[in-house]
Order: C-alpha cells, then sequence, then structure tokens
C-alpha cells in the first residue's frame, strides 16, 4: 500500500509529530508497504527526482528524529522555507498526498489534530487516518470540549477568558488558587501550568498570550494522573504517569526517563471501569472515530476528572498509546495497520454520504 505519513507542519509540536512520524513511517515499510515520510509545512522543495517516484525512496524519507526539551523556533522553520508560500502544505504535497491510498497523519496540535488538514482532504477526496474535520476541531478547543461533555462526565470547574496584557493583574486578583492555566488550543501541554501563587499565576497569563488571548482557568485537581487510549469506540487499558519532576508537561512528555509509565494502571478494577467507561461516553459525545486518547486526574476516592482528549495522540518512542495496545497484546505496526483499516472503512462511508 502506498502510505504518505503526514508530519511536521508549523506548531508547537512540530518535533513530536516528526519523532511520531518518523516510528509510523519505519514500522510500516517493516510491513512491506511503501510508506514515505512527509513534511507537511516543507515538503518536496529539496527533492530532485520526480514525484512519481517518490514511494520507490529507499529509506521513504526517514531520518532521526528527537523531540528537544525545548519547544521549536518556529520562526526559524518558517525562514528556512524557500518558496516562502504562505500555504501550510508545501511543495509537492497535495500533488504526493493525492497519489497515495492513504495519509496517516501524524501531526499533533494546530492545523493538525484542529480539523483543517481533514477539511481539505475531505473535499480533495485524499483518505486519511483518525477522525474526521468536525469531531477534531471540537476535541481541540478545551473549552468547547468541556461544555459538551460535563453533564455526562465529571470534568474539574473551568472558566474561559480572553485578556489582554494590561488586564492579567485584574485577573490574577480574581482567580482562585491554585489553578491550572492551559491555552485553549494548545497540545502536548505546550504552554500548561499550575499556578499556586499569584506570581505563577501572572508568569502562566504572560506565557499564554504567545499561544493565544484565550485560556481556560481550571479548578486544580490532586490526584492520579491516568490516561486512557480508545480504538473504534472500545477503552484500552489505562496508563499511569507518574513525573519524576513537577507534572506531566512539554518536557517530562518527551524525554526518556522523565516520568515512570505504568500500564495497565495499578488502581481497582472499579477504578479503571469508570475511566474505561468515561472515554467511551466523551469520544461518542463528541462523534470521534478510528482513535484517541483520554485524560484524567483521579482522586484517592476514585472519582476519575476528565480533562482532555486527543484525536491524534502521539507515537514517540515514548508516547502511551502504543504501550496501552501492547498491554492489550497489539504490537505497534499491528497497532498502525488497524488504525489504517479503520479509517479506510470510515472514509468510504463518508463518502457514500
Amino acid at each position: 500500500m502506498r502510505i504518505v505519513v503526514l508530519a511536521g507542519g508549523l506548531s508547537m509540536e512540530r518535533n513530536v509529530s516528526l519523532s511520531s512520524g518518523n516510528k509510523i513511517c519505519r514500522a510500516l515499510r517493516s510491513r512491506g508497504h511503501q510508506a514515505i515520510l512527509v513534511d507537511m509545512f516543507l515538503g518536496f522543495e529539496d527533492y530532485e527526482g520526480k514525484l512519481d517516484d517518490v514511494f520507490d525512496a529507499p529509506d521513504g524519507f526517514c531520518g532521526d528524529y528527537s523531540v528537544a526539551e525545548e519547544e521549536p523556533d518556529l520562526a526559524a522553520v518558517r525562514a528556512s522555507r524557500k518558496d516562502q508560500s504562505r500555504s501550510m502544505f508545501g511543495t509537492g504535497v497535495l500533488d504526493v498526498c493525492a497519489k497515495a491510498d492513504i495519509v496517516f497523519l501524524a501531526l499533533h496540535g494546530t492545523c493538525g489534530e484542529d480539523g483543517r488538514v481533514q477539511a481539505a482532504f475531505d473535499l480533495l477526496g485524499i483518505p486519511y487516518t483518525g477522525a474526521g474535520y468536525l469531531s477534531s476541531a471540537i476535541a481541540m478547543d478545551k473549552d468547547l470540549t468541556k461544555r459538551l461533555v460535563s453533564e455526562y462526565v465529571i470534568t474539574p470547574q473551568w472558566r474561559t477568558v480572553r485578556y489582554t496584557a494590561d488586564e492579567i493583574g485584574k485577573l490574577v486578583s480574581e482567580t482562585k488558587l491554585p489553578c491550572v492555566v492551559k491555552p485553549v488550543a494548545n497540545g502536548s501541554s505546550v504552554g500548561v501550568s499550575i499556578a499556586h501563587t499569584g506570581a505563577e499565576l501572572k508568569a502562566a497569563l504572560e506565557v499564554c498570550l504567545q499561544f493565544g488571548a484565550q485560556v481556560v482557568l481550571e479548578q486544580y485537581i490532586s490526584g492520579r494522573e491516568i490516561q486512557v487510549g480508545i480504538i473504534a469506540g472500545k477503552a484500552l487499558p489505562s496508563i499511569e504517569i507518574i513525573p519524576k519532576t513537577g507534572f506531566y508537561d512539554y518536557a517530562n512528555k518527551y524525554q526518556a526517563g522523565a516520568a515512570e509509565e505504568i500500564c495497565p494502571s495499578p488502581i481497582p478494577e472499579d477504578w479503571e471501569m469508570r475511566v474505561r467507561t468515561a472515554t467511551e461516553t466523551v469520544y461518542r459525545l463528541i462523534g470521534l472515530s478510528v482513535y484517541s486518547r483520554a485524560d484524567f486526574i483521579v482522586t484517592p476516592d476514585g472519582t476519575p476528572y476528565f480533562l482532555e482528549i486527543n484525536t491524534l495522540p502521539g507515537m514517540t518512542p515514548v508516547s502511551l498509546l502504543p504501550q496501552e495496545a501492547a498491554a492489550d497484546k497489539l504490537d505497534f505496526p499491528a497497532l498502525l495497520e488497524a488504525i489504517i483499516k479503520e479509517s479506510l472503512l470510515l472514509r468510504a462511508t463518508e463518502r457514500r454520504h
């Protein structure tokens, strides 16, 4: 099968995406697929051959990608693009995607998980993996997601605010602490902070301004960090995350050894059923499909507080969904094949309607 693994792009999770895409591409090639890794933003501007021949590339354009502790310098990425086009799709990307049997979306963050790429591919008739454009857009918006599911699952209290730099002082004075500060539409915990003091909240709000003028101020819940993957509507065994320091932020997520990950989670069976049921409920309410991963804090009495759901979970060497699938006797290549099979069935159904 000809498969484009689409990664990179132009989001704060660019490096995570390239690491995920590289792992996905290598695994698919090991199964005999003509898989190639394509950077959505940079495309084929340095490729000297014919685009018709890209699927014959001996290495599939795979490289050695790792995730640095620092977030990527997107201004430098923009400046490195030779054509300086305003398009989010680099040279030749759409042409090559149209030649593929399916595009495996390894994108993360804005313009990948927010439904825009999915909508473009729907219009162009290009099959892709994962949820469709509408449910992807909903899940990317933390405020909208909470509004849709809060009557059916337990979620921390929250409020969403738009603000300017001049309004930070007022926000600090009227916000109950401790709280969690989150950009409305970022992933991989980019820009997320836990504020215990007014000074910490002020600093967090200043950081979040670079991601837009809208943030979620969420009640801080103390408990165990539990995450649950889901494939085709069925929840997988949960995984517990125990960061060595702080909370499960960007650095702790993608640096090997920064957090202990235990799968299946060492929690009572009734707790496990609660988080799995909550995951499946959110998945259905938002209208998701194929696969996702939900994040929870579980309190000492076993109450699961739903935080958010990710429509394109990471597939880096330290990512969680592959570990959960393995606990369900599904190795990494088989997991990818299951995602592709489910996605092709879904896209075929969508075309008929």
